[in-house]
């Protein structure tokens, strides 16, 4: 017998089988195994499918909620000018805990790159992540460092129970909504209390996660009280059917089955990312 008919031949009663995996035969899994060995270099070289196959078996059928994320690109510059004003910080030694609406008085002198304005900064912060396009053309990459302790609050929910926007609220929406009046944005945005600084990170490889570097449709951000980093999952949401790996953790993603699926770099994926967000199918692989 191969490694997938012997595991699938007689699974224990109630558990699932791989073969319960709608679209698991025809994945990529090498994908899948060549994503989870940039968070553990002992994964071993061959044959993924036997190797996951034999390795682990399908854990507990969750429904999930999903949601994409992704890198922007943003242009900046590496000094403040009257085009790009607003700056992100690195995180000081010794911390931060000042709420948004007064952190950047505590932040003088840690200023690493300027942005255009203080939504491009926002959603900088909220994806975590950032491929910088700087005047000089070159490209600077920054990613988490930390963040200000102070609790995530997310402004598009807020506006939503608001009734200023609908269920199918959208980033851009949102971004033109808080750039229209711009005293208005920035006091929303200052409902969210909480901070997020970063650090330069290389600018060649991929945009860096809380395990590794994340890999456009093979990783998830998710909540490792529930789902523990480096922790293969299966999912099917919105016509994707794959396996992906655990390698991210955010502020929002919170609770079991609760992932975000990291969609890859620039605006392309931006539009991919902001239209993800729905329940799907959350099946964590547990070792043998």
């Amino acid at each position: 017998m191969t490694p997938s008919a012997k595991t699938d031949a007689a699974p224990a009663p109630g558990r699932l089988s791989f073969a319960d995996l709608n679209g698991w035969d025809a994945d990529d899994l090498d994908a899948a195994m060549a994503a989870m060995r940039l968070g553990d270099a002992t994964i071993p070289q061959g044959d993924a499918r036997s190797w996951f196959e034999t390795t682990f078996r399908p854990g507990a059928d969750l429904t999930g909620h999903f949601t994409g994320y992704y890198e922007p690109e943003l242009d900046a510059s590496r000094t403040r000018t009257d085009q790009f004003p607003c700056p992100i910080h690195a995180l000081p030694p010794d911390g931060v805990s000042t709420p948004r609406a007064r952190v950047e008085g505590d932040l003088i002198g840690h200023e690493i790159a300027w942005l255009r304005d203080p939504v491009d900064r926002f959603f900088l912060q909220v994806q975590g992540s950032g491929r910088l396009r700087l005047t000089d053309g070159s490209m600077m990459r920054v990613g988490y460092a930390g963040r200000n302790g102070q609790p995530y609050v997310s402004i598009g929910k807020l506006l939503t129970d608001r009734g200023i926007f609908g269920s199918d609220i959208t980033a851009d929406a949102l971004k033109a909504w808080l750039r229209v009046d711009v005293a208005r944005g920035i006091a929303v945005m200052n409902e969210n209390p909480s901070y997020v600084m970063f650090c330069e990170t290389d600018a060649s490889g991929g945009p860096m996660g809380t395990l590794c570097p994340v890999t456009a449709l093979r990783s998830l951000a998710v909540d490792p009280a529930h789902t523990p980093l480096g922790t293969p999952v299966w999912v099917e949401v919105a016509g994707h059917a794959r396996l992906c790996i655990a390698q991210d953790t955010g502020s929002a993603i919170r609770g079991s089955g609760r992932a975000d699926l990291f969609f890859g770099s620039g605006e392309a994926a931006g539009a991919l990312a902001g239209a993800l967000n729905q329940t799907g199918r959350f099946v964590p692989l547990v070792r043998r």
